[in-house]
Order: structure tokens, then sequence, then C-alpha cells
């Protein structure tokens, strides 16, 4: 498998989009300005669009482009800021943001490239999009259907019970029986602070757990920044406790939305935090689509065989079909 490129690749443009709804949407590109599109769709949501996304592409063949989605990263107004209202905020509403960013970059079309919940959006996206995605490089796929959101949230306490049962405890006894994410969606929405913070502590450090099969796994250090614990766990409950805005089982019955369009699904056979089904299912209902599944190896790119495999997958792609856009305006 191909290594990670080198980060040596800093932003050439950049600028601060405004989408509506008094949002203001970060964006930037970096690269190659006369390469071929590529359009980075990060994982949460609320994660934030990170410099190691750029290391999947060759700098030289690409000009990546990297947004942070509407509440996160350098975007404003910051959903870890509890007076923001995510009520325009949706998947509708982040599809809407992607095309007015490919409109003001001039893109005709570009790669799209997603991971864990960005694959969810970019599945979106491209349904809805298709003339303008030229291939689909998606790794840890996702859906975010209810019953992925019920196998994360209670389902896995039965591989992982002692620290499931501290996630649900967390919870009022009352509520304990119910849906959790909706359970924490209130708790994060509550007026006193420390059940607020309580709540955004508890969240990521089940998130920590579920994602954390791989060998030598570490804590995200990211979690232990209160902001983005918040953040993280307000726009996490946010979508999941709506099944991502979707009609459940929508992406799987629109995938031949998909035709003609070269995709290539890296996924961990240990990846309990996403099971493997998701991905198959897709890739047997989107003939386009090279499903690579990686046996030792859990959710994300902490392995460098499903890093490889992105990066073989971006190198393959860096000369077909793809359409040079026009121009970047800050």
């Amino acid at each position: 498998m191909p290594e990670l490129y080198a980060d040596r690749t800093e932003p050439y443009a950049h600028g601060m989009l405004a989408v509506g709804d008094g949002n203001l949407v970060h964006w930037e590109t970096c690269g190659n300005p006369d390469g071929k599109p590529a359009l980075v769709l990060h994982g949460g949501p609320g994660s934030g669009a990170g410099p190691a996304w750029r290391r999947l592409f060759d700098p030289e063949a690409y000009r990546v482009v990297l947004f942070d989605q509407r509440g996160c990263g350098r975007s404003t107004p910051d959903a870890a800021d509890p007076k923001t209202s995510l009520a325009a905020n949706t998947t509708q509403h982040l599809i809407a943001d992607i095309e007015l960013l490919r409109l003001h970059l001039g893109i005709e079309e570009w790669l799209v490239l997603g991971g864990s919940w960005g694959v969810t959006l970019a599945l979106a996206y491209a349904e809805q999009h298709p003339a303008h995605v030229s291939e689909l490089v998606l790794f840890s796929v996702t859906n975010t259907t209810r019953r992925e959101v019920e196998w994360v949230t209670r389902d896995m306490g039965r591989i992982f019970p002692e620290e499931w049962a501290r996630f649900r405890d967390a919870v009022p006894e009352g509520e304990r029986e119910g849906s959790l994410v909706d359970a924490y969606a209130r708790m994060l929405a509550d007026p006193d602070p420390a059940v607020r913070e309580r709540a955004a502590r508890e969240w990521c450090r089940w998130e920590d757990v579920h994602v954390s099969t791989h060998p030598g796994h570490r804590p995200d250090p990211r979690f232990e920044d209160p902001r983005f614990r918040f953040r993280f766990a307000r726009l996490v409950t946010h979508y999941w406790r709506h099944a991502a805005f979707l009609e459940d089982g929508a992406l799987l019955r629109d995938a031949g939305k998909l035709a003609g369009i070269p995709g290539v699904l890296v996924h961990g056979r240990m990846d309990i935090s996403g099971p493997p089904d998701v991905a198959w299912h897709l890739a047997r209902v989107w003939p386009d689509a090279e499903l690579v599944l990686i046996g030792d190896e859990g959710h994300g790119l902490a392995g460098s065989t499903s890093a490889g495999a992105v990066v073989a997958a971006t190198d393959r792609f860096r000369t077909a079909r793809g359409r040079q856009g026009l121009s970047d305006r800050p």
C-alpha cells in the first residue's frame, strides 16, 4: 500500500463563505491550483477539517478543497456556544453549502472523499447532484440510519458492557430504557452548565471506546478540550437523533443514482463502531463501487493499511474524468 503524502501542503487560498441563515463556512484549497478538484467531507459531525486530510492526496495532481461544516471548526456561529441554534443545521443545509462552495470556486465536477459521517454526507450529496461528482472515495462507511444509531448507543453494550453501563447511567434513570441519543441531546440543551458538561464528557468518553479496537489506540486528544467536547457531542446527537435528516434507508434505495460514478469503499473488518455490513450492502447496489475490506483494522484511518488503501484510490483517480475548475476567489 502507498504511504500518506508528506504534510507540506499549506492552503494557497481560503475564505469564509456566506451560506445563509447567518452562517459563514470556512473553506481552503491546497495542492495544485490547476490540478483535479477534490472535496473533503470530514467526519463527526462536528470534527472539522484538519490538515491531516491533505495527506490523502498527491499535491502535484490535486486541487484539494476542505471546509468546516456548519457549526464546527472555523465556521461560524460555533455550536460550542449553547445559544447557537441548530435549526438551520441539517443534511440538506450542508448539501446546499457544498453546492454554493462548488459554484464559488468555479468547479464543474470533483472527486468527493469522505470518512465516517462524511460518507453519509457524501452519498446524500452525490445522489442529489451526481453530475458534479467524478468519483467517490469513502472510508469507514456509514449511512446514519436509525438502526446504526441504535447499534452504537445500545447494542454495542454487549461488546463493551462496563463502558456502556457508564454511558447509560449518565442519563437520568427514567430515560435509560428509551432513546439514549435523545436523552443526551436533552442533557446537552440543559440550562445547567454542569449537566451539559457531564453529558459532553460522557458522550465523548463513549465515542473513544467504540472506535478503540485498533491495536495501540490512544484516546482522542481533542476530547480534552471542553469546547470541542461540547461542540462535537451537540452536533453528533443532533444529527443522530434525526437519522441524518434523511428518510430511513434512502441512501441505499437511491444508490442507483450513483450509476457511472466510480467509487472505492475502504472499511475495516474490525470496525465495531460502523459494522462492515453497511459497506457490503452499499457495494451490492452500487455496481461501480469497489469494496476494500481491511482484515485487522477498525474505524477511521489509524491503521496504515486502511490509509494506504485510500491513498491508492486517490492515486488511481488522479487523471480520470475530472475537469479543471476556473478560479479560487477568496
